[in-house]
């Protein structure tokens, strides 16, 4: 009996080491995940700490999938966080350098992906949608907030240019700055969101956006003064969300208005956040624009839209 040709996907990000399965029709065969470890009161790791546990965490993984009677056939992997020339970041490194052994070693073809590309998959592959041939990518985490113009080119891949960002912190790194003064564990996001369910009603929290461009250093400052001052713990975590989402909103119509685009796509750790995501839905549906908001486990980090980009380039390449 002939063995099941799977897709392997790798990714190995800011902070999270993972490997997924497909089969050649897109369905998913294994999603393995593990955090990377910071200490209490941190806000972070070195790179160095990064390739340490990357190195460690992904045979893990992949021993963790199950692979009896499949055979790999391809395999995708995020070479990058950007699609830049001089995007560049270590903790990449142990993922790629594990695709190309195996490659070697199966004698299969490796597509390399950006980390940003590998988020767009994912999203696209979660909301079973098609992608138009422009639309708007939102990458917020703790190391973006990304309004990215999605364009498809003839062979099929899409650039992503930038339209629009942050000029200070990120959104990712706003919540963990305000999470972990507030005694949370570092990555901040999915305790300052249980936190601000609790809330009788946000504090509130001044924000700048202007055109593409928006700043969360301010509300940041302000929200770290009012921890001092003794506000209650759950309303700053709505007040957080809030300015957040506020911001994003305004950024982002501003965006689809300029570029005429009538579709986005939430991808991110922080775009898992359900008040960020109503906020959004909120303001876009005035608009008619539409918003795709993946499940929310395919919106944090994971190694599932580069299988998906993978075995997608597998069929444009067949004869």
């Amino acid at each position: 009996m002939a063995a099941e040709e799977a897709v392997l996907g790798l990714d190995t990000s800011c902070y999270t080491t993972s490997a997924a399965l497909m089969d050649r029709q897109g369905n998913l065969m294994g999603d393995q995940r593990r955090l990377l470890t910071v200490k209490p009161g941190r806000r972070g790791l070195a790179q160095s700490e990064m390739v340490y546990q990357h190195t460690r965490n992904l045979p893990d993984l992949l021993e963790a999938l199950e692979l009896d009677g499949r055979r790999i056939a391809a395999i995708g992997v995020s070479a990058k966080p950007r699609p830049r020339e001089d995007s560049y970041m270590p903790a990449f490194l142990v993922g790629l350098g594990m695709a190309r052994s195996l490659g070697k070693v199966l004698g299969v073809p490796v597509h390399f992906f950006t980390h940003q590309h590998n988020h767009m998959y994912a999203g696209l592959w979660s909301v079973g949608k098609t992608a138009p041939d422009r639309f708007l990518l939102v990458h917020i985490s703790g190391g973006t907030t990304d309004l990215l113009l999605c364009e498809r080119q003839e062979d099929g891949e899409f650039t992503l240019e930038p339209r629009g960002t942050s000029i200070d912190l990120h959104a990712g790194q706003f919540i963990d700055r305000v999470g972990v003064a507030l005694g949370l564990a570092f990555p901040a996001g999915a305790r300052l969101e249980k936190l601000g369910e609790t809330a009788a009603e946000p504090h509130p929290l001044k924000v700048w956006s202007q055109e593409g461009e928006l700043s969360l250093s301010g509300p940041c400052t302000q929200a770290l003064r009012a921890i001092d001052q003794g506000a209650d713990p759950a309303s700053l975590a709505l007040g957080v969300e809030q300015a957040i989402g506020k911001a994003l909103a305004r950024t982002i119509g501003w965006v689809c208005q300029k570029e005429a685009l009538s579709q986005v796509l939430l991808v991110g750790g922080v775009s898992a956040n359900k008040e960020i995501r109503r906020q959004l839905e909120a303001f876009l549906s005035r608009r008619q624009i539409g918003l795709w908001a993946p499940d929310p486990r395919y919106s944090v980090d994971g190694a599932v839209g580069n299988a998906w980009a993978a075995v997608l380039r597998e069929r444009q390449e067949e004869p």
